[in-house]
């Protein structure tokens, strides 16, 4: 089962073929199905059903207007890390359990002008930071495709949502791969923005120099569109940027000829699954047979996006979640005196994951250990972010890549960290140069999906949607086959 798509929504909405109401309830009672009883996926952390009424009530107003909403009548799932103002903000953690947030975030402000109905909030790796959906104080949420797997992660539930029909559009946030992983392992398409194309204020920081805020969607056009509603400059986030956003479902019937298509030969080693090797040549053939043109590239810094990400990420994960110390907000527990209590709020409310990633990170910010873990991470940095600059100067439009290394694996399958952090080997490297990219199926291996990722030059959006849009149109059944 799956939710009708947004186009299809907004304009039966407008048109009054149907009433937001009654397309909330198809949402509403397809999340009870999915998560009902034991086997249920667990997608949701909090729901808000009659706040969601009263909104669906409310857009009944709005179809006078000359422009009602891009996302009319449109229900939409949002990651337990993004603050509401009617539902709990705890990012999948117990240090904040029952916080509710004084204000909202921006792309919940503007999911709500452009018609969009908010009812609820998704499961998550604690505090964002996992691969699977596993970490999380309630519990694993399930791969609807396949209930014994993880969904990805961390934004696994917004994932799952979409992948389980609830929801056509669900926002999930990225730091290094989060959105794009689970798209991949779910099916469905995923979307991460340029640094800066959305607000971050309201979502709840893990590492502020990558977090992003992305879309996850049924189609290229349910993303598009998401996209579209929540991009744009926001004076509450002084690393937005002031640049137009242009109209992204503008190139859903756009041609690809001329069109060059980088393939970064990092991305293609010897070891990758061969399966998965063969899904991705499918998907070139299509892009050539449109009259597109495909050279191997290179992106030589790509073998140490994973070394660099764990020092960079976790470096600043441990002075963002310094605040969280039973003081402020959140869960406080009793020790002695002082220390007593901040040990005991941090030990008894962070998990095992969040835990050793500060513990990480304070190491690497240390006074002895900065120059060489911390500041050289950064130099390296900064040479990932020039080979893309390089690449696309060269002449080419977009990149095409696996999107991840395995299909979804088995739950609780993974006990290394590293190993499961090696999930984001493919994704990392584009939050750390800050460029736009994106997660497609296209196809399945044992009937798993498999993803095929698309990248392109800061704040190109557009045309990397334009290859989407064409890619989809040319594998269809074949990217759900």
């Amino acid at each position: 089962m799956t939710a009708r798509c947004c186009a299809d929504v907004r304009a039966d909405t407008a048109a009054g073929k149907v009433t937001a109401a009654e397309t909330l309830t198809g949402a509403l009672d397809r999340a009870r199905e999915v998560n009902a009883g034991r086997e249920g996926l667990n997608i949701f952390a909090w729901r808000d059903d009659d706040d969601a009424r009263r909104q669906s009530a409310s857009i009944g107003d709005r179809l006078a207007d000359t422009a009602p909403g891009a996302l009319l009548g449109v229900p939409v799932a949002v990651k337990d890390n993004i603050a509401t103002l009617t539902m709990p903000t705890t990012c999948g953690s117990r240090i904040l359990e029952g916080y509710v947030s004084p204000y909202e975030a921006t792309v919940v402000k503007r999911l709500r002008a452009a018609g969009g109905i908010v009812f609820g909030k998704t499961n998550m790796d604690e505090f964002a930071m996992g691969s699977s959906t596993e970490h999380s104080a309630y519990g694993p949420t399930k791969n609807p495709i396949a209930p014994d797997r993880v969904p990805g992660g961390s934004s696994g539930g917004s994932a799952a949502a979409v992948a389980s029909g609830i929801v056509s559009i669900a926002l999930g946030s990225e730091t290094g791969g989060s959105v794009r992983q689970p798209a991949a392992f779910c099916g469905i398409v995923g979307v991460k923005p340029t640094y800066g194309r959305v607000s971050r204020f309201g979502l709840v920081a893990f590492a502020s120099s990558l977090d992003q805020v992305g879309v996850f969607g049924q189609t290229v056009d349910d993303a598009a569109r998401g996209l579209g509603a929540i991009a744009g400059h926001d004076e509450m986030d002084s690393t937005s940027a002031d640049i137009a956003v242009p109209d992204y479902t503008a190139g859903a019937n756009a041609d690809v000829k001329g069109l060059v298509v980088g393939l970064p030969k990092e991305y293609f080693p010897a070891s990758l699954d061969s399966q998965i090797r063969a899904r991705c040549d499918a998907a070139i053939e299509r892009l050539k047979a449109l009259g597109a043109t495909v050279k191997e590239v290179s992106l030589p810094h790509t073998d140490l996006a994973i070394p660099v990400y764990y020092i960079i990420a976790p470096a600043e994960a441990s002075s963002n979640l310094a605040r969280f110390d039973g003081v402020r907000y959140g869960l406080r527990l009793t020790g002695d005196g002082l220390r007593g209590m901040y040990e005991a709020t941090r030990s008894g409310g962070f998990g095992p994951e969040v835990t050793r990633r500060i513990l990480l990170g304070t190491y690497v910010l240390s006074a002895g250990y900065y120059d060489a873990y911390y500041r050289k991470a950064q130099q390296v940095r900064t040479l990932i972010a020039n080979d893309f600059r390089r690449v696309f100067d060269s002449g080419v439009h977009v990149l095409f890549t696996p999107t991840a290394p395995s299909t979804a694996f088995p739950i609780g399958a993974i006990s290394d960290p590293y190993e499961m952090y090696l999930s984001d080997i493919f994704t990392a490297t584009a939050n750390l140069a800050g460029v736009p990219a994106m997660s497609i199926p296209i196809g399945r291996i044992g009937g798993l999906p498999v993803g095929g990722q698309f990248l392109a030059s800061h704040f190109d959006e557009a045309r990397m949607f334009t290859a989407a849009y064409a890619l989809e149109r040319a594998l269809g059944a074949e990217a759900h086959a």
